[in-house]
């Protein structure tokens, strides 16, 4: 579902509500004969945030598939400046090494984006070109996937399997109206109606997810899917954050056995626990949101938050994230 776009049959948002601006950029890699964008191994390259939960989707699929040595990642500073994003130095930081950019602004430029666009993470470049092929998380997840399979590791691992697409669908649009952007909604509402429309809302979805996962060990069907990476990269953000920082203070994750549980099962997985960077998480969102906490002051982390303790998620039956 694009950005922005409210879910099928929701209430209208209030007035204040946060509005998400859509991306620009939707080329796809192909295999068809004749593609501007067919799939090569060293030709793309990914520029993200480790802070950011869109970027973090693709760090998640392009791990889980195997594609590290197909696909390069640059890593931008995790302070968003008034400018947008750039390479200053700093811990984690990766640098462009191949248009030697210092702000990704001048990526889009090169790109020729729209003036006005937003400036956003995360981005698939291809450097033949020397464009942009896509800045929508959604569907570089889906075209990671799929699209490079001859040079992936994990050719056989599929997120987005044909036979659940219609579970994964109707998972996706509920997540990601109340969940993945429903604490963004609450976090910048404009009014306290649209902040309580909001958390009303992301809470009651919770609550059905809680639910969900009681009896099932995934949200789409017996395996891992990329329903399961959409929601992660949400749930691992938002006691550290969201809970705080964007007053999602009902209840936190923690307070939900299956889910907590769940959020930990994901996070023990190597390749997956090699794309969570907590400091740059915290750091970002707030030290750069000076409107909502404009002193700076780091939250600490909630007693409890231990994403190594036993998760007995396997009770359940269904495969490991990443089958044996």
């Amino acid at each position: 579902m694009p950005r922005g776009q409210p879910g099928t049959g929701d209430s209208p948002a209030p007035q204040g509500a946060f509005n998400r601006h859509p991306t620009q950029f939707h080329h796809v890699i192909s295999s068809e004969p004749g593609a501007r964008f067919a799939p090569e191994p060293g030709r793309y390259h990914l520029y993200v945030s480790l802070a950011c939960p869109w970027a973090h989707r693709t760090l998640i699929t392009r791990a889980l598939k195997g594609l590290e040595d197909v696909i390069g990642v640059s890593v931008v500073n995790w302070l968003l400046e008034p400018g947008g994003w750039t390479f200053d130095p700093g811990e984690g930081v990766v640098p462009d090494p191949h248009e030697h950019v210092s702000a990704l602004r001048e990526l889009y430029e090169l790109a020729g984006a729209d003036p006005e666009a937003r400036i956003t993470v995360p981005v698939l470049w291809d450097t033949k070109h020397r464009t942009i092929v896509n800045n929508e998380s959604s569907e570089i997840i889906r075209m990671l996937d799929g699209a490079f399979d001859a040079f992936a590791r994990r050719p056989d691992l599929r997120l987005s399997p044909p036979e659940l697409m219609d579970a994964i669908e109707a998972v996706n649009a509920d997540v990601y109206d109340h969940v993945n952007n429903g604490v963004y909604k609450a976090g910048f509402a404009r009014s306290q109606e649209a902040h309580d429309h909001a958390v009303e809302r992301l809470f009651a979805q919770l609550d059905q997810l809680e639910a969900r996962l009681s009896t099932s060990r995934w949200l789409a069907g017996d395996r891992f899917t990329e329903a399961d990476v959409r929601l992660f990269t949400t749930l691992i953000r938002f006691d550290p954050v969201y809970h705080v920082h964007f007053k999602c203070s009902r209840r936190r994750i923690l307070d939900y056995d299956n889910l907590w549980a769940y959020t930990r099962e994901i996070a023990q997985v190597p390749e997956i626990r090699a794309t969570i960077d907590l400091e740059h998480i915290r750091q970002h969102y707030y030290v750069s949101h000076t409107l909502l906490n404009p002193r700076k002051l780091v939250a600490a982390l909630p007693d409890g938050f231990d994403l190594d303790a036993p998760h007995d998620r396997q009770r359940l039956g269904g495969s490991p994230v990443l089958p044996d």
